[in-house]
């Protein structure tokens, strides 16, 4: 085990929390106006049933959401690599559709589909992260050599032949790198809904609770536990893309 790769991330976070803590410090701002990291212990000792609870709903909309994005976004992605018509046709759409701030997407989906939280909450996790997984495919498979699809072309090999044997293998460290942005993305989209749509349920809504209540431990706790719960799901995705695409990292210098 290289333990340098698991050291490193620690003494980062380690270094970034006794920063927060000085600056706090230095300041002398009581916990009302910026919690420091030593306020938090006391609101995870005091909350710790809900923020499991919370943590579950916002963790397993979010992978719903994200799951969602990559079977939709590499099957865009594969009609836009494919097709220079389609490319062109669906570029600006996509563009202008992800200029649209989320945020304000939030009520138009609280509006068409009234109660139906979860489906909501999932829905804008997909819309949200969607997007860099169709461009990434899309780039990688409109960049793929054209001798290489002659030839499979020439044999009889199918579009999704040629997807599967050639296309899917080289653009695998593209999707993996896209993949890493859709899972902050997606977190970002859970938390949307959670907090401008609440429904009691969820981290966003916890935060959304301690800041009606002026409880500043309890928001910092919360955008902590979201911190890791995205850390968590980042390195599940790394450890996938070792798994998939671990040809492709570079040997450390």
């Amino acid at each position: 085990m290289d333990w340098k790769k698991i050291a490193t991330p620690l003494l980062s976070i380690i270094a970034f929390l006794a920063f927060w803590e000085f600056i706090v410090w230095a300041n002398n701002w009581p916990n009302y106006v910026m919690a420091s990291p030593s306020d938090l212990p006391a609101a995870y000792e005091k909350y710790w049933k809900l923020f499991l609870i919370d943590s579950w709903q916002t963790l397993w909309r979010t992978v719903a959401g994200l799951a969602l994005a990559v079977v939709f976004g590499t099957s865009l992605g594969m009609v836009m690599g494919f097709s220079r018509t389609a490319r062109d046709a669906l570029y600006p759409l996509l563009v202008g559709f992800n200029a649209i701030p989320k945020a304000t997407l939030v009520p138009v989906l609280a509006l068409l589909f009234i109660g139906q939280h979860d489906f909501n909450t999932v829905l804008m996790a997909f819309l949200i992260s969607f997007f860099p997984i169709a461009v990434s495919v899309g780039i990688g498979l409109s960049t793929l050599e054209p001798e290489y699809r002659d030839i499979l072309g020439a044999l009889g090999a199918s579009k999704l032949t040629i997807f599967r044997k050639i296309a899917l293998p080289k653009t695998l460290p593209e999707f993996f790198g896209a993949l890493k942005v859709s899972v902050t993305l997606a977190f970002i989209g859970t938390n949307l809904v959670e907090i401008i749509s609440p429904h009691g349920k969820g981290l966003g809504s916890l935060f959304q609770s301690g800041a009606t209540n002026g409880d500043y431990p309890l928001m910092f706790a919360v955008l902590i536990a979201l911190a890791f719960l995205g850390i968590v799901l980042y390195y599940a995705v790394v450890a996938l893309e070792k798994v998939f695409a671990g040809w492709a990292e570079r040997p450390a210098s």
